[in-house]
C-alpha cells in the first residue's frame, strides 16, 4: 500500500440527466452528495479529475467519464447498497488498456468514497469473457519504462481493490487470463460459470505475473499448485478451479451473475459495520501470528460494541423481526 498517497479531493462538474425507467417513466437524477475519496493512486497515469455522471431509474447508473470501457452501476430498492462494476470493451475482450485502467482506478475510488456501499461485484458486459488480461497490442507500442509504469499502476489498482473495506465479488464467465485473473484474485470471492477458463499465461511471454499473481495465488490455493499453474500457464476449467479452491462456486454457464447477486444480497442484509470489521480481522489476522491475530479480532469486536446496529440486532431478535441496519 506504500504506492498510495492519502489526499482529499472533491469531484466537480457533475452532469445530471433524466433517464427513463423500464416503464418509461422519467425519473430525475439526484445529487448523491458523495464525500471526497480517502485516497488516490500514485501512478504513471495521473490526469485532472474527471466528472461523474449520475442517473437514477430502477437501477442507479454511475459512469466514470474517464473511460467508456468501465461502467459503475448502483442497484436500488431492496438491493440498495450493492454496486456493480461492468467491464465493457468488446473489441478487445476486456483487455486492460491504459484507458481502461484509469476507468477501473476511478471506479474503485468512487466505491471507496461512498459509505452507503456494502458490497461490490465486478462483472463483464461481454458474453463468454471476463477479462483477457493486459492489452498486448498496446503493450507492443510501449517503451520499457512505460511497461514498468503500467504494471506498477495495475498492481497498485489491484492492491487498492483488495484493501477496500467492503466485500468484493468477481463474476467470471468465460476467459479470465493474466491481469483479468489477477483482478479476480484481489477480490474476496470468485463465482464462475462452467465454461470459465482461468490462467496466468505470462511465462509463455517470457515474463511473470506482475499485478499480484505470484503473491495472491499461492496464498489462496497453496504454493505447489500455484507454482504448477504459473510455471505451465495452464488453463483451468471452472470445475477444476472450484476443486482447488480458486473459486468459491462453479455454476452452470451463464448463471454466475445470478449466484453472485444472491451472495451479495445475503451480505447486504447483514450489519455493514460488522462485515467491514470481519473482513479487517480476517485479512489482517492472516498476516500475523495467532496471538497477534486474536488481538486484531478483539480490537475489531470492540469497535462494534457501542454501535446502534448492535442494539438494533438484539432488538430485532427479541421482537422476531428483520433488523434494519444503518451502518451506525
Amino acid at each position: 500500500m506504500g504506492a498510495f498517497k492519502v489526499l482529499s479531493r472533491r469531484f466537480s462538474n457533475l452532469t445530471f440527466q433524466i433517464h427513463h425507467s423500464p416503464l418509461n417513466v422519467p425519473i430525475p437524477a439526484k445529487n448523491l452528495g458523495h464525500p471526497s475519496p480517502r485516497s488516490n493512486f500514485s501512478d504513471g497515469f495521473r490526469s485532472p479529475s474527471h466528472p461523474w455522471q449520475f442517473s437514477h431509474c430502477r437501477t442507479l447508473i454511475l459512469e466514470s467519464l474517464s473511460s467508456e470501457s468501465v461502467r459503475l452501476h448502483r442497484l436500488s430498492d431492496s438491493n440498495s447498497g450493492i454496486v456493480e462494476i461492468h467491464l465493457d470493451r468488446p473489441e478487445a475482450k476486456n483487455a486492460i488498456s491504459k484507458d481502461m485502467l484509469r476507468g477501473l482506478r476511478h471506479a474503485f475510488e468512487s466505491v471507496d468514497s461512498d459509505p452507503s456501499v456494502n458490497v461490490m461485484m465486478i462483472c463483464s458486459s461481454i458474453p463468454k469473457v471476463f477479462c483477457a488480461g493486459a492489452d498486448l497490442k498496446e503493450r507492443r507500442t510501449m517503451t520499457t519504462s512505460e511497461v514498468q509504469s503500467y504494471v506498477t499502476s495495475l498492481r497498485s489498482a489491484f492492491s487498492f481493490l483488495e484493501a477496500l473495506h467492503i466485500p468484493t465479488i468477481s463474476v467470471i464467465e468465460g476467459a479470465a487470463f493474466g491481469g483479468g485473473l489477477e483482478m479476480a484474485l484481489a477480490c474476496d470471492l470468485r463465482i464462475c460459470g462452467e465454461d470459465a477458463k482461468l490462467s496466468l499465461p505470462e511465462t509463455g511471454l517470457a515474463i511473470i505475473p506482475g499485478a499480484g499473481g505470484t503473491v495472491r495465488l499461492p496464498r489462496l490455493i497453496g504454493k505447489s499448485i500455484a507454482k504448477e499453474l504459473i510455471f505451465t500457464g495452464r488453463k483451468v476449467s471452472g470445475r477444476d478451479a472450484m476443486s482447488i479452491g480458486l473459486v468459491n462456486y462453479c455454476v452452470p454457464a451463464g448463471e454466475a451473475y445470478v449466484k453472485a447477486l444472491e451472495i451479495a444480497q445475503e451480505i447486504n442484509q447483514k450489519g455493514p459495520l460488522a462485515i467491514k470489521m470481519a473482513k479487517k480481522a480476517i485479512d489482517e489476522g492472516l498476516e500475523v501470528d495467532v496471538d497477534s491475530a486474536l488481538e486484531v479480532e478483539d480490537e475489531c469486536y470492540k469497535q462494534l460494541l457501542d454501535t446502534k446496529d448492535r442494539l438494533e440486532g438484539l432488538a430485532a431478535f427479541a421482537e422476531k423481526r428483520k433488523p434494519r441496519y444503518r451502518g451506525e
